[in-house]
């Protein structure tokens, strides 16, 4: 896992303290960081509420604030993992994307459209 990973899933983990446990388990189940099963079944399911709830509006200006700098990041693997489970996770009901495209910055929506033609979503 590279340097910017590590300080991806620290920063995740400052934002969402409640999944430190998860986190934690899916490292001792798998035996290693799993980039996209951590991100896809820890940090998101967490993200997603927020974004249904729509209650913790500081909490989520932060996320996608950070979200926007991983966007423009020059590493990239970050870049591709953020894609490929982030972005396509948010993709995935409308809905919530309709709700994350408030807090996201430019360069996060340019992301996130270019990682829903790659699955062929429009």
């Amino acid at each position: 896992m590279s340097k910017k990973s590590e300080e991806f899933f620290r920063i995740m983990l400052d934002f969402l303290p409640s999944a430190e446990d998860e986190y934690r388990e899916s490292i001792e189940y798998y035996g290693e960081v799993l980039e996209t099963i951590i991100i896809e079944r820890v940090f998101m399911p967490k993200i997603i509420k927020l974004l249904s709830e729509e209650k913790n509006i500081n909490l989520l200006e932060s996320i996608f604030k950070y979200f926007e700098e991983v966007s423009t990041d020059k590493d990239v693997h970050l870049k591709s993992i953020f894609s490929t489970t982030v972005l396509e996770v948010l993709g995935n009901d409308r809905l919530i994307l309709g709700t994350a495209q408030k807090y996201m910055g430019t360069k996060t929506i340019r992301l996130q459209i270019e990682a829903d033609r790659a699955l062929g979503r429009i």
